[in-house]
């Protein structure tokens, strides 16, 4: 298997590089939209009251300027195949204006305290960022 390089530059709004053991090429634009997909696995032993509280999470989240839109929610008891997962507890899915915006949200006071305040609450945590046009 071939392990690709990444490559960035460092001014904001200019492309990133990607380019693997095949010499081939593509630039992203770093002005497209981010989605942000959270996936969090609560703790077996919360209370009822501890989940209802972890909620105060997702809400101290939406209060960073830089979140375009942010909506949460707890798994869907759908129909089981082998491509469903179900298994976490909560989901968060925001977006973003481009890859500034999500940087500054990554390091926002508001984040690193909600982090702190409610990271008691989870065993594992997912995070799946994507751009779209």
């Amino acid at each position: 298997m071939k392990r690709r390089k990444f490559i960035a530059t460092t001014a904001l709004g200019t492309s990133i590089v990607l380019l693997n053991n095949d010499a081939n090429a593509r630039q992203i634009d770093q002005t497209e939209e981010i989605t942000h997909y959270v996936l969090f696995w609560l703790k077996k032993d919360l209370s009822d009251k501890d989940i209802k509280d972890f909620a105060g999470f997702f809400e101290l989240l939406k209060k960073i300027p830089v979140v375009k839109s942010m909506k949460y929610g707890k798994s869907a008891s759908t129909n089981q195949r082998d491509v469903v997962d179900n298994s976490f507890s909560y989901n968060l899915v925001a977006t973003f204006k481009d890859i500034a915006a999500i940087n500054i949200y990554e390091n926002h006071p508001i984040h690193l305290d909600a982090i702190k305040k409610y990271s008691q609450f989870w065993e594992k945590v997912v995070v799946h960022d994507s751009m779209l046009g």
